[in-house]
């Protein structure tokens, strides 16, 4: 685990590695960010005392599709939190949610082989004016400390990643446990601009979100924010 005590963006910082020639396995963690984003190049507030921390994947012909490392990031960051004494609840495809309040983000980004992972995670601070509502572990007891909380996400992701390499099924029978019910109210907004309301049917074989519509239908989500209605 490489330790800066500021950077701009742990994920830049990590893509240039990469393309560099960096091995799989590396992790960098930044006590507090300048240009912190999340996804669709949104702006992630990085106080000092939360964690920022980014992962590299060589991903190998064969392997299960790279988008779904959003899942195997998601059931590494709960096991986590359960650990250091919150269970939260996953929303597609990474979100951690605490009574219905962000907990935390995940930035996934490509350069060629290489997929990087970003963690933001809401230790010791949560924003509180975002769009919608955020909580933190301090809102809900003691804030762990981010060098020990980011060794032992790092120990988890390593334990998911072995998992999905041999198929996505574990993960994605792992994630549906840890989701909000069947028949949860979600409204999508794709990337074209337009928006779907459905309820929740699960995820089908690839980690995509399916909706069941009012008509009857389905719909499955590959990429797009997804929301609790």
């Amino acid at each position: 685990m490489r330790t800066v005590a500021e950077t701009g963006s742990t994920n830049a910082d990590m893509l240039a590695l990469a393309r560099s020639g960096a091995a799989e396995g590396l992790w960098l963690r930044a006590g507090r960010q300048t240009g912190g984003r999340g996804r669709q190049g949104r702006s992630w507030a990085s106080p000092e005392g939360n964690l920022y921390v980014s992962t590299l994947v060589r991903v190998r012909p064969g392997e299960p599709p790279a988008a779904t490392l959003a899942l195997v990031a998601a059931v590494a960051l709960d096991e986590t939190a359960q650990v250091f004494g919150l269970t939260p609840t996953l929303k597609w495809p990474n979100d951690l949610l605490v009574d219905g309040a962000k907990l935390s983000g995940i930035l996934l980004e490509r350069a060629e082989d290489a997929v990087v992972i970003g963690f933001g995670v809401n230790l010791a601070h949560h924003p509180l004016d975002i769009d919608r509502p955020a909580t933190s572990f301090a809102a809900h007891g003691a804030a762990p400390d981010p060098g020990i909380f980011a060794e032992t996400l790092a120990e988890s992701f390593g334990r998911w990643l072995s998992r999905w390499r041999e198929g996505i099924a574990p993960v994605r029978e792992r994630w549906l446990a840890r989701a909000h019910p069947q028949g949860t109210a979600l409204a999508a907004r794709l990337s074209d601009g337009s928006a779907v309301d459905g309820l929740f049917g699960g995820l089908d074989a690839q980690g995509a979100l399916i909706l069941r519509l009012a008509d009857g239908t389905t719909r499955v989500i590959h990429a797009g924010d997804v929301f609790l209605l």
